[in-house]
């Protein structure tokens, strides 16, 4: 170990310990993030601990990634260096709960299901569904501002964030936003740090205003045919007096990975959950079977045994076809509402041109396309495909982001796509909060 590299083991132990730095290559490897592997990991057991040792980053020029269950880290492009690891998984405990108002803050290891399951008790829940489901911890939840169908509904995790805490390169910690829905007037940092990827500070702690958990919830299923017919479909849903929980179209390579658990060649099927009262479901049964007779499009309910089980295949579907296929990636699209089923049919051209198999899932509603392709050569074709659904996203006035990439893909550095004329200001925001540029370094819009 070099003078410099037993100063910073020496400063880290100071505030957790000598034996809660991991600084063993071998024990260092789990906390790898694309293909780089850091000197040091460690755990702080509280807030105050996490904002001195980003100090202690910040003095010796360390390079930090921020890890809660990891089921974020593979969105980004890799870091430009990574020196330090700080998993923020001891911090999990609640730190204050009003039932009666709707609000609770929670430590950013928490994990989703922990926080679902402690909620649950009093019949509520804080409605999300993101990537890594109920794996996912709190504050890598806000640090993407990830979210599933329960968009539709709900909005985002921004949405529902009353206050955050957070810890600065500085080795301060500081708090915007309060624990209740009034808070004091003025700019609200959290929307700034929300969706930051961890560039320009930690999450450590958040709170959120809660809902009731929906006493009953179900899901029908329409098969439209056609991508055309699933859009007239959506839209008379959406602008019907129903209001879903949840909405995906599935086109016909996603239908049928799902409903078969083989490669596609079913027709692309409309998921529509509801949740409430059995007042409430009876009306949506009713309604929907009505819209969709009127179309020619026969509803049946889900298997309430599969239906919990099929949504989270949804939610977390590359898990679904990394278990199927060794190459897989993923491309999220956002676009506006009305071009998700135009985007599916679009990408599926750009994919079956270059021989590349496709699965689609759309959010009705919201304009968020999540595709999964999968090839025996994929990454001989991995860039130029990227670039041709880029385009189509972009036509539609959409933008693309490469979610997971096969190895070797030349892009990777390009996976955010051109950041318009906004990167400036976030290259200033990023000088204020991180001037040192060691906050995940090179992972986030533009190289930041």
């Amino acid at each position: 170990m070099t003078v410099a590299a037993d100063s910073v083991r020496m400063a880290l132990a100071a505030i957790l310990g000598d034996s809660q730095v991991v600084s063993e290559p071998a024990a260092c490897a789990v906390w790898a993030v694309g293909g780089k592997v850091p000197q040091y990991g460690v755990e702080p057991p509280t807030a105050e601990c996490v904002a001195a040792v980003l100090k202690i980053a910040a003095d010796h020029d360390l390079a930090v990634i921020p890890r809660g269950n990891g089921t974020k880290l593979g969105v980004g492009s890799p870091p430009g260096r990574y020196d330090l690891c700080v998993s923020l998984r001891k911090l999990n405990r609640v730190r204050h709960y009003e039932p009666a108002d709707l609000t609770i803050s929670v430590e950013a290891g928490m994990k989703l299901g922990e926080l679902q399951d402690f909620l649950g008790r009093d019949g509520l829940w804080l409605p999300l569904d993101p990537r890594g489901g109920t794996a996912a911890t709190i504050g890598g939840i806000l640090a993407s501002n990830s979210a599933g169908p329960l968009r539709l509904r709900f909005g985002s995790a921004r949405d529902m964030v009353l206050g955050i805490r957070v810890a600065t390169t500085e080795g301060k910690l500081i708090k915007s936003g309060g624990r209740v829905v009034k808070n004091v007037a003025g700019y609200d940092l959290s929307k700034l740090l929300v969706g930051s990827y961890g560039t320009l500070g930690l999450i450590v702690e958040a709170s959120f205003k809660l809902f009731p958990r929906p006493a009953s919830r179900a899901t029908w299923v329409l098969e439209p045919g056609t991508l055309g017919r699933a859009r007239d479909l959506r839209g008379r849903i959406l602008n019907s007096p129903l209001e879903p929980l949840r909405m995906v179209l599935l086109d016909s390579g996603a239908s049928g990975l799902f409903r078969q658990g083989t490669d596609p060649g079913e027709e692309p099927e409309l998921w529509i959950e509801a949740g409430g009262s059995p007042r409430i479901l009876e009306r949506h049964a009713k309604d929907l079977a009505e819209i969709g007779q009127s179309m020619g499009v026969a509803s049946r309910r889900m298997d309430e045994q599969a239906e919990l089980r099929l949504w989270d295949q949804v939610i977390n579907f590359e898990q679904s076809l990394a278990a199927l296929h060794t190459e897989v990636m993923v491309l999220k699209a956002a676009l506006p509402i009305a071009g998700s089923e135009q985007f599916l049919s679009l990408a599926r051209q750009a994919a079956e041109g270059e021989g590349v198999r496709m699965a689609g899932i759309a959010q009705p509603g919201v304009g968020i396309v999540h595709l999964g392709l999968w090839a025996e050569r994929l990454g001989a074709v991995t860039e130029r495909l990227v670039t041709n659904v880029r385009k189509s996203a972009e036509s539609l006035g959409g933008a693309l982001v490469v979610e997971q990439y096969p190895a070797g893909f030349a892009g990777e550095r390009d996976v955010w796509g051109a950041p318009g004329d906004v990167l400036q200001w976030m290259r200033g925001l990023k000088a204020v909060w991180d001037p040192r540029g060691i906050l995940s370094p090179g992972r986030f819009v533009g190289g930041i």
